[in-house]
């Protein structure tokens, strides 16, 4: 029987300097900027507070690089379950914290469909939007 994966091997997570707005803002433009598209944008404190829960502000943010999932589709269409990718950014004791899936482990789930290289580069630039919206 196998150990299931901690979250910490699945996940990049950064604390950063900026506030909610500045960091949320700044993860959408730096994908621009990095040739994803904005898919949508997921207010989740929003779209909870309207069925009466309140919480901290908490963004999710869908990105697609339009080639690189046309090559996953392309190896398996069951990848598009994990598609986009998506960076979350929410407070946390006052802090902005921003978090992201690391696609090299979504490689994992399809084994001997030759997505390591792939997901690889697209996890590259994935964190280094993170790390430049932070």
């Amino acid at each position: 029987m196998s150990t299931p994966a901690t979250m910490a091997q699945f996940s990049y997570r950064c604390e950063s300097a900026r506030s909610f707005e500045e960091a949320a803002s700044a993860v959408q433009s730096e994908a621009a900027a990095a040739g994803f598209r904005v898919v949508a944008v997921h207010d989740m404190a929003e779209t909870l507070a309207a069925k009466g829960f309140k919480r901290e502000p908490y963004m999710i943010v869908e990105l697609c690089n339009a080639g690189a999932a046309f090559e996953f589709l392309g190896k398996d269409p069951l990848v598009g379950l994990m598609l986009p990718c998506r960076i979350n950014v929410w407070t946390e004791n006052g802090k902005t914290i921003l978090a992201t899936i690391l696609p090299s482990q979504v490689a994992g789930f399809f084994p001997g469909k030759g997505l390591d290289e792939l997901a690889g580069s697209v996890e590259a630039q994935v964190l280094a939007i993170l790390k430049k919206a932070a």
